[in-house]
């Protein structure tokens, strides 16, 4: 069985915790299990699951191997040493389970045009871009 755990920052405000739990929702939704047998989200700090806490729910739901994805646009500190410290620290409590880091999300080829189409739709829709 293979999770994927979605790692956000994390908020105090519910509302923006809440959309990366429905991210997570539409991701499993769309692929069913093609790709993965579950998605979840995690997050650093602020709100829970913890990445921790996350991957040990991934685990008990019986993961073999877990793909921890960041959702962060840039290569911060979160990135390149918070995540990598708390996949690391999974991966010696779980030796028996693969533990991916998979690289952040602003790092992706396509974010770029994913960008210029945002901005291309709310000139369309009526929206200022100014």
């Amino acid at each position: 069985m293979k999770a994927l755990l979605v790692v956000a920052h994390g908020s105090r405000r519910m509302a923006s915790n809440d959309e990366v739990i429905k991210l997570c929702e539409r991701l499993q939704e769309e692929k069913g299990e093609e790709e993965f047998d579950v998605v979840m989200a995690g997050f650093l700090e602020l709100a829970q699951p913890s990445i921790p806490e996350g991957i040990d729910e991934c685990v008990r739901l019986g993961a073999e191997e877990v793909v921890v994805l960041p959702y962060f646009l840039s290569a911060g500190r979160h990135v390149s040493e918070d995540i990598p410290a708390e996949v690391e620290k999974a991966r010696a409590a779980n030796p028996h389970v693969s533990i991916q880091l998979a690289p952040y999300l602003g790092s992706a080829p396509g974010v770029s045009r994913l960008l210029v189409e945002l901005a291309e739709g709310g000139e369309r829709n009526g929206h200022s871009t100014e």
